[in-house]
């Protein structure tokens, strides 16, 4: 099968162009194929955002209390483009009809205990100074066991009560689970988890029924691949669609019709820039290694290339995904004790992944000769810990 037309979004060969949209203003873009002025492609990535956020909009009496909306915020440039157009369209509604649709609780969370780079004080008052209209938290990834009490009861199990109470501190806990997971696959997949789970009961604690994450349609690609062959295919219609998420909270994917080069440029664009703004973690080298190499970051680095010469192949991969169509979590009993997920026990779900062809209406336990007791694990967190 021949490969789409190689279509790269740049500011080059426009001279003498003009913009496709408006018919008017010089175009000084290519995106997807399209010439652009700057003005319509400001106007063509917000309009992407906000269409996905129509349902939103302001409604019903004027006493209607707006949603609580939790917006997780890593400081980078999708994250951040994503609050800036929601911050408008929140002062757009404001002065329209003096009430809002929602109102934005914006989350920060700290991973500098499982490797990431600390954010640093003055980006984030920056970033209060610049939006100042919505609500800020800032908490650590090891927070995780003060807001899901399973979770640090999973953690015994594993660890064995008496070398979790050794630990005293939830830091001491999570550094020492860590370096029991088997490779640097296992250890950053459990540090996605983790952070997805205390998104959830800290949007779940303050009232936020809904969770808007700055995933372009680049990162869901990179997702949807990474899940499938980490064992979790099963669970893309929960990760990557909007909707139901089986955790209590629905899920919203805003800026999942744009590119992260999209975003990127969008970013460069505004006034003033979002540079400023911006923390991103420093990219380390790739490892000489294929041991110390991450399905994630495999995945990343394929998307990037394919993305620069044939965003209809990312684009694809996402439409696909939303076909999916999920099993009915009421049907499922068996949810796994660290992801968090319902799975089926039968050949077709959880035993047919592990290659068993029988059903059993038990789930897969950790062999990881380090853990101190079995528990009942999905077939992705169980390869995560087995390694």
């Amino acid at each position: 099968m021949p490969l789409p037309k190689k279509q790269v979004p740049n500011d080059s060969g426009n001279s003498g162009k003009i913009c496709a949209r408006c018919q008017d203003s010089a175009a000084t873009l290519v995106v997807r194929a399209e010439h652009l002025c700057r003005e319509c492609f400001m106007y063509y990535v917000q309009s992407k955002i906000i269409k996905r956020m129509d349902h939103f909009k302001v409604r019903g009496q004027p006493s209607d209390a707006p949603i609580n909306i939790l917006l997780p915020l890593s400081c980078g440039v999708s994250s951040l483009t994503l609050l800036h157009v929601l911050d408008q369209q929140l002062h757009i509604q404001m002065e329209r009809s003096n009430r809002t649709g929602y109102k934005l609780h914006i989350l920060i969370i700290d991973q500098s205990t499982t490797g990431g780079q600390p954010i640093e004080s003055h980006y984030i008052d920056r970033i209060r100074e610049r939006y100042p209209s919505n609500k800020y938290s800032n908490i650590l990834i090891e927070d995780v066991f003060n807001y899901d009490v399973t979770l640090d009861e999973t953690w015994q199990n594993l660890l064995g009560s008496a070398t979790a109470i050794e630990l005293k501190s939830n830091t001491e806990l999570l550094k020492n689970f860590m370096l029991l997971l088997p490779s640097a696959t296992s250890r950053t997949d459990m540090v996605n988890m983790l952070r997805t789970r205390l998104i959830v009961e800290f949007a779940k604690i303050n009232s936020c029924g809904f969770v808007t994450w700055g995933d372009s349609t680049t990162r869901l690609a990179e997702k949807t691949l990474a899940e499938t062959a980490k064992g979790r295919g099963h669970s893309l219609p929960w990760q990557t669609a909007d909707g139901s998420s089986t955790r209590g909270v629905m899920f919203n994917f805003p800026m999942r019709d744009l590119l992260r080069k999209e975003i990127t440029v969008y970013s460069t664009m505004t006034s003033p820039s979002l540079a400023t703004l911006t923390f991103e973690q420093q990219v380390s080298p790739p490892p000489m290694s294929s041991r110390n190499s991450t399905i994630d970051s495999i995945m990343s680095q394929y998307f990037e290339t394919v993305e620069e010469n044939y965003p209809s192949i990312v684009a694809n991969v996402v439409r696909t995904s939303t076909k999916l169509q999920a099993d009915d979590p009421a049907d499922m009993r068996f949810v796994c004790a660290i992801c968090a997920l319902p799975v089926r026990l039968d050949a077709q779900g959880l035993h047919g992944w592990g290659g068993d062809q029988a059903d059993s209406s038990k789930g897969l336990t950790s062999a990881n000769s380090n853990f101190k007791q079995n528990i009942t694990l999905c077939y992705g967190c169980a390869r995560s810990t087995i390694g």
